[in-house]
């Protein structure tokens, strides 16, 4: 691909999605799902993309680029020209379900389209099956892309779009020898959009590699903090850890995503604050796929009140009502510290961000606090006011029924078996989650007992499953 200087697009007010030359399918699909206006990656990305340009946009997670470039692909697809046409990789496997679950949520009023999701830690056998017939657009990870491209199971000759979603993270966890084999295999005359929350070297680099005078849209680079009460606790060495605890019982928050620099110290830490009586979890990449899954679903059905991760595990992650965000470690990049609380304070809500740091790391505090223009607000772990022997619990507790979509369980069969001729009511159960194998069900504590009493004693559809509490 030949260098270039990106092509800066004009601002875009926000529009309507009718405004747009889209098909009237697709059209009907957003209005079902409720979509009004554009976000501003969306008015200013979709006009280019749809006019079949190269994109590199910088955008953050929850800024609406995973529909816009899924609105864009779509539009485009031939369902009944049965190869594939689209691939969109991405860093994590969590990032690629909820690209693909986004996607077949527009596609759901186009006939016929094939929508096919390709990543680690879960069996090959399965996806070789799937790709006996082409699939019109495949989501994944870089490794498992390519491995299905060296047994020959995937074919790309055909290939018009290719999306990297959250580049940075990509590059950062090492994928860009393999981001390079990849598109090795596929037509050199094609649209390539890339999406990064943050704007390396390295991702300029990569454009002038793959892209052909790309547009350069940027928004929502700088968070809106407004929303977000920014708080910095200058510790001491080895004061980590009972200075955390200290924060919790101060501040009390529903539900907390604390940042570790290092996967072992997420896993240290979770452990350390389990035996303390707190309900904590760790997500990093040492986790095993379903160890990985029962973590966020326990953390987003509220079964869970501390999620301790390191940067990479976290990518992607579309957490609703995030009450706080704690960096037990300070990033020594500021752009990823904006990212990191960014992720509480949305949709209006008021959110909290607090931030250790030791002596030796105040620069770091001042340059987070030039990057956003606005003073550190730093207060003395003394005025912390814990309260003692509080332990955060979390509001549901999570069971688990040895079997899922295979038995055809659905969600009111399950509801049905809690609540029919028995005194628990439909409001004290939460969210299901409904998996191949396995159903997750979301149950309020004071609950919880009689429902593992209830589904243990009883049967779902006429058969006995058996049930277990997850901790």
């Amino acid at each position: 691909m030949m260098r270039h200087q990106p092509i800066q697009v004009e601002k875009v007010t926000a529009a309507s999605f009718s405004s747009l030359p889209i098909k009237a399918e697709l059209l009907a699909s957003i209005e079902t799902l409720g979509y009004q206006t554009m976000t501003p990656i969306q008015a200013q990305g979709l006009p280019v993309l749809l006019e079949n340009r190269d994109i590199l946009a910088q955008a953050k997670t929850g800024s609406g680029k995973t529909a816009a470039f899924a609105i864009g692909l779509l539009d485009k697809l031939e369902p009944q020209t049965y190869c594939t046409q689209a691939l969109v990789l991405c860093p994590t496997r969590e990032l690629a379900d909820q690209v693909s679950n986004e996607m077949r949520r527009l596609a759901r009023t186009i006939a016929n389209t094939r929508i096919l999701t390709l990543c680690g830690g879960r069996p090959i056998g399965p996806q070789l099956a799937s790709l006996e017939r082409s699939p019109h657009i495949v989501v994944g990870t870089p490794g498992r892309i390519l491995k299905h491209l060296e047994k020959r199971s995937l074919n790309l000759d055909q290939l018009r779009t290719l999306v990297l979603d959250e580049a940075d993270r990509m590059l950062d966890m090492g994928f860009h020898e393999d981001i390079m084999l990849i598109i090795d295999a596929m037509p050199r005359k094609r649209q390539t959009l890339l999406f990064s929350a943050t704007y390396p070297q390295q991702i300029q680099s990569i454009s002038n590699a793959i892209q052909r005078n790309p547009v350069d849209i940027r928004v929502d680079v700088a968070h809106d903090n407004k929303n977000i009460n920014q708080v910095f606790y200058e510790i001491r060495k080895g004061e980590r850890s009972n200075t955390l605890i200290a924060l919790l019982q101060h501040y009390r928050p529903e539900s907390s995503l604390v940042f570790c620099n290092r996967k072992h110290q997420a896993q240290e830490l979770a452990d350390d604050l389990w035996q303390q009586g707190f309900h904590a979890l760790a997500l990093h990449g040492d986790l095993e796929q379903f160890e990985r899954d029962q973590v966020l679903l326990q953390f987003s059905n509220k079964s869970c009140s501390i999620l301790i991760a390191t940067d990479v595990a976290a990518r992607g992650l579309d957490i609703k009502n995030l009450t706080a965000v704690i960096n037990y470690d300070l990033t020594p990049d500021a752009e990823v510290y904006l990212h990191r609380i960014g992720r509480t304070g949305r949709a209006g809500n008021t959110g909290l961000a607090i931030s250790l740091f030791l002596a030796s790391e105040q620069f770091r505090v001042d340059a987070i606090a030039k990057y956003q223009d606005i003073p550190a607000k730093i207060e003395s772990t003394a005025t912390l006011k814990p309260r003692e022997n509080f332990k955060l619990s979390p509001s549901m507790v999570t069971l688990c029924i040895n079997g899922g979509r295979k038995d055809k369980l659905r969600a009111g069969d399950i509801l049905g078996a809690l609540t029919a001729n028995t005194n628990l009511a439909g409001k004290q159960i939460g969210r299901i989650d409904i998996f191949d194998k396995l159903v997750y069900v979301a149950v309020e504590r004071p609950a919880a007992k009689q429902a593992l009493k209830i589904l243990g004693e009883g049967k779902i559809k006429g058969r006995k499953y058996r049930i277990r509490k997850l901790r």
